[in-house]
């Protein structure tokens, strides 16, 4: 069940992919909740499910088994940034748009002018002190810029939910310090939910609710977490 905090919620939900002998599952059975305000910190070896967990909670992958839902979204949020925005473990920057161009480019196709979409994407990745490279194209930036010009992306669009896929894996220690203390400051400012997914101990350390995966199963180590419930024993 959810309530109006409820801005995700999963009920012994599955993800599984391809079919048959070739099958792989990625999620098991996870119960969980997302409520507003959360700081989760989502830990867990390569492969253990963090990136599928994450892209369900985004609405990006289907759950193939369970329920998810979304209350307090409205609805499935996927093509609504100023909902839920995630930030890929990848570069996911569009090769022929500067850096405020990509920024600016969701708000746009969610309706947003021109002129105003520019604003907030510069405002965005002023906050990141990328000024000097709002006007290069992707190729022209390193991974970490890239990966913090995707941070500003997600910034401008002012969501409710931020999901982060290891924003810190192609960014030195200071750097991703930097984008850790920008993402907590973002949630804190628009009053939205937080969940990262890191393999840095001391970046998870940070969270006031910590989560791991193994084998696509999830597990807290938050005794009290009330965003978690551990259902595998049921």
């Amino acid at each position: 069940m959810t309530d109006a905090t409820t801005l995700f919620h999963a009920e012994r939900a599955g993800h599984t992919y391809g079919t048959g002998a070739t099958a792989v599952v990625a999620v098991r059975e996870v119960s969980c909740a997302v409520t507003s305000g959360a700081r989760i910190a989502l830990s867990g070896p390569s492969g253990s499910g963090k990136s599928t967990l994450l892209h369900m909670m985004a609405g990006l992958e289907q759950a193939t088994s369970g329920s998810v839902d979304w209350g307090a979204l409205d609805g499935h949020p996927a093509g609504r940034p100023d909902q839920v925005g995630i930030i890929f473990q990848g570069v996911s920057l569009i090769p022929s748009l500067n850096a405020v161009e990509n920024v600016a480019l969701p708000l746009v196709i969610g309706g947003m002018s021109y002129d105003e979409a520019q604003n907030r994407a510069r405002d965005a990745i002023g906050r990141l002190h990328l000024e000097s490279l709002a006007a290069k194209l992707p190729d022209e930036l390193s991974g970490g810029q890239a990966q913090r010009i995707a941070v500003a992306r997600v910034l401008a669009a002012g969501p409710k939910l931020i999901l982060a896929d290891e924003p810190t894996g192609q960014l030195d220690r200071a750097a991703g310090i930097h984008v850790v203390d920008v993402l907590v400051e973002a949630a804190d400012e628009l009053g939205a939910a937080l969940v990262v997914s890191t393999h840095d101990p001391a970046i998870a350390a940070r969270f006031a609710s910590r989560w791991t995966m193994h084998d696509g199963i999830l597990a807290s180590v938050s005794p009290h977490d009330d965003d978690f419930t551990d259902r595998t024993a049921s």
